[in-house]
């Protein structure tokens, strides 16, 4: 009784299920003989049992559901879809001994530090200044409030006016095995479509940033690529970032042990004896300051790293930033490092070095190691590859 009602489960989901997939996708996937002739060496054979069949039985017809259901695991999915082989790492990854303020001032103002609170809230005596910039972080020990504003006071002792901020605590997948299909981040809130149009029904299921998801099948329409989450839920590319495994090193990576940077998905994949073992979400340069395609090695590690710099006629797009994170050069001033001033990770923001959170950053400090290849590339092929364009840009 029990197997005869697992049966009837099964088969009534799977109709609901091919009912649910586009009407072109299921025209493929169920072929309909042209002629009589075409069915004659099946003639009087039952249906089979439904179930997988990826090699074609000789004393059934595996059509209906077992076509459906065949056609679903050669995509890597199964009834009851099977969990992402992953998990996140330690909590105690995300965790800094430092503190981050932001300094908003008004424009054309330039921020100072002070001897003491009293001096920096009458805004007389001042130490020193910063220049006018667009991006100013800073670390601070201790903060003490005046009419409702924070002042700050550094390690040494001076004071000056900034509002104390917080970071993402993201983290990426740790894999305990190589998954079988494809897999990526929701990036933006959404409903699936039942089919992939965005004309298409939506399912009763919403979607927030940061919702893992596994990826079966992808369809180019109405100018965007389709990626089928679940039987009949699809998602735009402008809502997921999908990563790939890759089965083959990069030409040049010789010992299977590589960092792969995405820069059409805004990815990182990390690969050890040749096996994905750790994925995330990115931040790379957008344009003009793009990160550089090629295949590169870290040459430096640094715990901590103040960058400041600017790149504008005039500078006025000057930066400060104290204290950058588990920073590892890897291509002239370009850097892997955490960015505790990041907050959507999956989008081009950085002038040209990979902006990872701090637990990814600190996750990946501890597994790599001087000399280890880095390869970064754009499978759309929008990206500058001639290193000329290179050679005076990259920051932050």
């Amino acid at each position: 009784m029990l197997k005869r009602n697992i049966f009837l489960f099964s088969l009534t989901v799977l109709m609901l299920f091919t009912l649910a997939l586009p009407s072109k996708a299921r025209a493929q996937d169920e072929p309909t003989p042209e002629t009589p002739s075409a069915v004659e060496p099946y003639e009087g054979l039952p249906l089979c049992v439904p179930g997988v069949y990826l090699v074609t039985p000789v004393d059934c017809l595996p059509l209906g559901p077992s076509a459906t259901l065949t056609q679903w695991a050669r995509r890597g999915m199964t009834l009851p879809l099977r969990p992402l082989p992953a998990s996140h790492p330690d909590i105690s990854y995300t965790q800094l001994n430092e503190k981050y303020a932001k300094i908003n001032i008004q424009p054309g103002v330039q921020a100072a530090y002070y001897p003491n609170l009293e001096s920096a809230i009458a805004g007389w005596g001042a130490l020193s200044t910063l220049p006018i910039g667009q991006m100013l972080y800073i670390t601070y020990e201790n903060v003490s409030y005046y009419d409702g504003n924070p002042y700050l006071a550094n390690k040494r002792g001076e004071w000056i006016r900034a509002s104390p901020t917080t970071y993402s605590t993201f983290q990426g997948l740790l894999f305990k095995k190589q998954p079988v299909n494809n897999f990526g981040w929701i990036i933006d809130a959404v409903s699936p479509h039942r089919e992939p149009s965005i004309y298409g029904k939506k399912v009763s299921v919403n979607l927030t940033r940061g919702d893992v998801v596994q990826v079966y099948d992808k369809m180019e329409a109405e100018g965007t690529t389709w990626y089928m989450i679940k039987p009949g839920q699809w998602v735009d590319r402008n809502k997921i970032r999908v990563v790939t495994p890759n089965q083959i090193a990069p030409e040049g990576v010789d010992n299977g042990r590589w960092i792969e940077i995405n820069l059409y998905e805004q990815t990182m994949t990390v690969y050890e004896n040749n096996h994905l073992i750790f994925a995330s979400l990115i931040a790379t340069g957008f344009e003009p300051y793009y990160t550089q395609p090629g295949l590169f090695q870290i040459r430096e590690k640094k715990d901590l790293e103040t960058m400041t710099g600017a790149f504008a006629t005039g500078k006025v797009d000057y930066y400060l930033l104290e204290n950058v994170p588990w920073t590892m050069y890897y291509d002239g001033p370009r850097a892997l490092h955490g960015a505790y001033w990041r907050a959507m990770f999956g989008y081009e923001q950085s002038h040209g070095c990979i902006n990872l959170s701090v637990g990814d950053s600190h996750w990946l400090y501890d597994w790599a190691a001087v000399g280890d290849w880095v390869y970064v590339w754009d499978p759309s092929g929008k990206t500058p590859t001639d290193p000329e364009f290179y050679k005076e840009n990259g920051a932050f």
